[in-house]
Order: C-alpha cells, then structure tokens, then sequence
C-alpha cells in the first residue's frame, strides 16, 4: 500500500499528536469540546459531592470529544472522494454528526443521573 507509513510505538505517537494537533487548530466544534471539556471538568471537581461521582462525571466529558475526533476523521474522508454534493457524503457526514449529538445526550444523562445519585441518594 502507498499511503502506509512504517509504524513504531514512537511514531505512532506522533501521528497521533498530529492528528490531535490537526483538528484543535481546524475544528471550531473541537474547540468548544475543548471549552466544555475544562469548563465541565472543573466543575465536577468543585461540586460538594463525593471524589468517585466527580471522577465519574470528570471521565463521561471524554465521550463527547472521541466523538468529535470520529466525526472529524469522517468528515475528512468524504472530503477527500469528493467536496460536490453526493447523498452518500451527506449520509455519512450526518452520521457523524449524529455521534457528536448522541455522544452529548448520553454525557448529559450520566451528568444528571449522577448528580442525583450524588445530592438525593
């Protein structure tokens, strides 16, 4: 294969952070991830509840930004066979963009069930 690079755990690291690095300076939607990730984490560790509920809550704002990462990767391929309108390309890019959704609904229920878990139980 042409495109495949030879891999070692070092430059596999690398890819990785280029990858990383790639998408926080072109994603706007990864960017407010990003925002929410520190902001929301912050604030599970400041709530008055037990470290094993913030460490919950803390570990739930993972979700939303590997879903934004899958999202991104999608959107990048489709990019690449073709940037005119395909419905294909839109089943895939909404599709990706129904993992972010989805990703935030499920992260908002862990939030709530653990937050009345943590303050009614």
């Amino acid at each position: 294969m042409l495109n495949k690079p030879e891999y070692t755990l070092f430059k596999n690291t690398r890819y990785a952070l280029s990858g990383l690095i790639e998408v926080i300076r072109n994603e706007s939607s990864f960017k407010l991830q990003l925002l929410l990730f520190f902001g929301m984490g912050t604030f599970a560790w400041l709530l008055p509840i037990s470290p094993l509920y913030s460490a919950i809550l803390s570990i739930s704002l993972f979700i939303p930004l590997l879903a934004e990462l899958a999202n991104s990767a999608v959107e990048r391929v489709v990019d690449l066979v073709t940037l005119e309108y395909h419905e294909l390309a839109k089943r895939a890019k909404d599709a990706g963009a129904a993992l972010v959704f989805v990703s935030l609904v499920m992260t908002g229920a862990i939030w709530i069930s653990t937050l009345l878990i943590a303050f009614y139980f």
